[in-house]
C-alpha cells in the first residue's frame, strides 16, 4: 500500500503565509485591475458566449478590455444545452471556432456538432483570460455615461446592493469609461434598455423560436445601435425583435466575432477624430 503523504514528507507541505498577507495580496490585485481598467478601450457587459468571444478577439487585436458580469461565474447560458441538459450544439461552420479553442466535439447530424457544455465554457473562459482580458464579476450594470450624443462608459455597482431593502441601499455606483461599449447582456439587453427608457433607440423584444432564421439574423444584425454602443448575442435578438434560436450556440460565437470586428472599426474611426498631441 502506498505510504501516506505525511509519511513520505514529514516536513510541512505549504509555505507559511500570514492571514494579513493573503488579504493584502487579494486587495492589491483587485485595486490594480480596477485602476488599470477604469478607463480602457472596450467594456463588455456580460460574460456569456458572445461577450467572451468578443472580448477574446479584441484582446488578441491588442485592445485593453474589461468585462463586467453580474453573476459570480462566467459563461452565461453556455453551461447548459437546454432543459437543464448540459450537452451543447453548434451548426456548421461554427465548429471551426471550437477547433480554434481546442474543444473536442462529435458530429451528430448533417452539419450539427455537439460537445459537453462545461468543456466548451471552460475552454472559452480560459482562452479569454489567456488573451489578457480582465473581469469584474458580481458587478451590476446600472446606467450609461453619455457625452455629446455618444456612449462614453458605464455606471456600475456591486450586485448584492440590488438585493438590499431600498431604505438602506444608499450606495452610490461608480463610472467606468471606454471608447466603445458592447452590450452582450443577453435577454436583459441592459444598456440598450437604458437608451429605450430615454426614447433614444427602439427595442422590439424577442420573437418565437425559429432556429435557422434566428441564427442567421442575429449575426446579420450584430452591430452599433447607438454611437459608442454595439450589441452582440441575445441582446441583438431582443433589440431587433428576432426569432429565438433555442439551445444552439453557433450564432452567439459568430455574433461575438462580428461585434469585435465592428468595434475594431469604430475604435479606429474614433481615434482618427481625436486630434493628435504635438510632440
Amino acid at each position: 500500500m502506498q505510504e501516506s503523504v505525511n509519511k513520505q514528507r514529514p516536513e510541512k507541505i505549504f509555505v507559511d503565509a500570514k492571514e494579513v498577507e493573503i488579504t493584502r495580496a487579494i486587495a492589491e490585485e483587485f485595486y490594480t485591475v480596477l485602476q488599470e481598467r477604469a478607463e480602457c478601450d472596450v467594456i463588455i457587459i456580460g460574460a456569456g458566449p458572445a461577450g467572451l468571444t468578443a472580448a477574446r478577439e479584441l484582446s488578441l487585436m491588442g485592445y485593453k478590455i474589461l468585462v463586467i458580469e453580474q453573476n459570480n461565474y462566467l459563461g452565461g447560458g453556455y453551461w447548459l444545452g437546454g432543459y437543464m441538459m448540459n450537452p451543447v450544439t453548434v451548426r456548421a461552420p461554427a465548429q471551426k471556432i471550437w477547433d480554434e479553442l481546442g474543444i473536442p466535439y462529435k458530429k451528430v447530424g448533417d452539419g450539427l456538432y455537439l460537445t459537453p457544455g462545461p468543456h466548451a465554457v471552460s475552454k472559452l473562459i480560459a482562452s479569454t483570460c489567456d488573451a489578457g482580458v480582465k473581469f469584474l464579476n458580481l458587478t451590476k450594470f446600472d446606467d450609461l455615461v453619455l457625452r455629446h450624443g455618444r456612449v462614453a462608459g458605464i455606471v456600475v455597482n456591486w450586485m448584492p446592493v440590488s438585493a438590499l431593502p431600498r431604505n438602506i441601499t444608499c450606495v452610490d455606483p461608480i463610472a467606468l469609461e471606454a471608447k466603445m461599449i458592447i452590450d452582450a447582456s443577453g435577454h436583459d439587453s441592459v444598456a440598450v434598455k437604458r437608451l429605450v427608457d430615454r426614447d433614444m433607440v427602439e427595442w422590439k423584444g424577442m420573437n418565437p423560436m425559429w432556429v435557422e432564421n434566428g441564427e442567421e439574423h442575429v449575426v446579420e444584425k450584430t452591430g452599433e445601435v447607438f454611437p459608442g454602443l454595439v450589441v452582440a448575442g441575445m441582446s441583438v435578438t431582443e433589440t431587433h425583435g428576432l426569432a429565438r434560436m433555442g439551445p444552439t450556440f453557433g450564432s452567439m460565437l459568430y455574433s461575438g466575432k462580428k461585434a469585435a470586428e465592428i468595434t475594431d472599426e469604430k475604435i479606429k474611426e474614433y481615434d482618427r477624430k481625436i486630434p493628435k498631441k504635438s510632440d
